[in-house]
């Protein structure tokens, strides 16, 4: 009796000394962005897309608030994560908005008309595609070789495949840098950045787009919200982290806000998908997913009539919109 409980309670002092150990290891990590350390556990999550549980841990910077990915998978082995199942859900989401371009045009054209244009993960090129018969000289940066060769045919772009680091373009060759839905997904967000400020010539901006960590669906959501997108999302900005980001490499703000991007129901399915396994029912992965049934049509139609108006109402209390939109401009003097 006596040797169990000792042996109990070793297993628990092993236990407590394990979560130490790691409590230890993860406030030495520097953040990647400014190096200071003390960093908090944000939150653990799986990859809910894919219906996976294995659980991820997210830090945060107590200096420039920069949340990222703790011992993310090598790049070597993201393949897992990057399914096709992905590929078709995001090249079917770049296809099927082409109000989309609309904006992202209709934001550029008060600072740039004209010029030599690099989209940084340009996808099957829809964007560029949309900038064709313009004052545009086109480029891009792709790492799947099949995408681009999509975007080169469709909108006439010199695409490079390959890592943004990889790409050797000369100093100052670029009046403007597009990156939309891509830096969250880097391994290497300060040197990239310092890149784009190299190639962007004197007056030059860098347009950018990715999730807000701090918009109320985030903090209503937790580990569920739809953005977190575990393990391929590696870092997650706020505004702030990423103003930090831009002005450390030389880059000077000419608009950064947030906007609503709601996608309460797909986090709301992921909240479904974990209680139906709680009771012993696994459904089909967000990922796998086909065309919705009509009565989960009906359902999710309801959702958006109800919780979802009332979540839209509660959310400039709760946290700022979903996605920043930021606009970084090289200064003139620069070189």
């Amino acid at each position: 009796m006596n040797g169990g409980t000792s042996l109990a309670h070793a297993s628990e002092r092993d236990s407590e000394e394990h979560d130490e150990s790691a409590i230890r290891d993860r406030n030495r990590e520097p953040c990647p962005i400014c190096g200071q350390t003390g960093a908090r556990e944000w939150l653990r999550g799986p990859d809910r897309l894919h219906g996976r549980q294995e659980q991820y841990t997210l830090l945060r910077c107590p200096a420039c608030f920069l949340v990222w990915l703790s011992k993310p998978p090598k790049a070597a082995e993201m393949h897992r994560h990057y399914t096709d199942a992905y590929d078709s859900l995001i090249s079917a989401g770049g296809e099927n908005s082409p109000g989309r371009w609309r904006d992202r045009n209709v934001a550029l054209a008060p600072h740039k008309q004209s010029g030599v244009l690099l989209d940084l993960g340009c996808s099957s090129g829809a964007f560029l595609q949309s900038l064709c018969g313009k004052d545009w000289d086109l480029f891009g940066i792709e790492m799947s070789a099949e995408s681009a060769k999509l975007a080169q045919a469709k909108s006439g772009a010199n695409i490079f495949v390959g890592n943004i680091l990889d790409a050797e373009f000369p100093p100052s060759s670029f009046d403007v840098i597009t990156c939309f839905d891509v830096f969250e997904h880097l391994y290497e967000p300060r040197q990239v950045m310092t890149r784009i400020a190299k190639w962007l010539k004197p007056g030059g901006i860098f347009y950018v787009l990715v999730p807000n960590v701090d918009a109320a669906e985030a903090r209503v959501f937790g580990s569920y919200w739809h953005g977190l997108e575990l393990p391929r999302h590696l870092f997650h900005y706020s505004p702030a982290s990423l103003k930090f980001l831009a002005e450390s490499a030389g880059l000077c703000q000419v608009s950064l806000e947030t906007r609503r991007n709601p996608a309460v129901g797909t986090s709301l399915r992921y909240v479904w998908d974990d209680v139906f396994r709680a009771v012993g029912i696994r459904r089909t992965p967000v990922a796998y997913r086909g065309e919705a049934s009509l009565p989960w049509r009906a359902a999710r139609k309801l959702v958006r009539m109800t919780i979802l108006r009332a979540l839209l109402a509660m959310a400039p209390i709760v946290g700022g919109g979903e996605s920043i939109h930021a606009i970084f401009r090289k200064k003139e003097d620069s070189q």
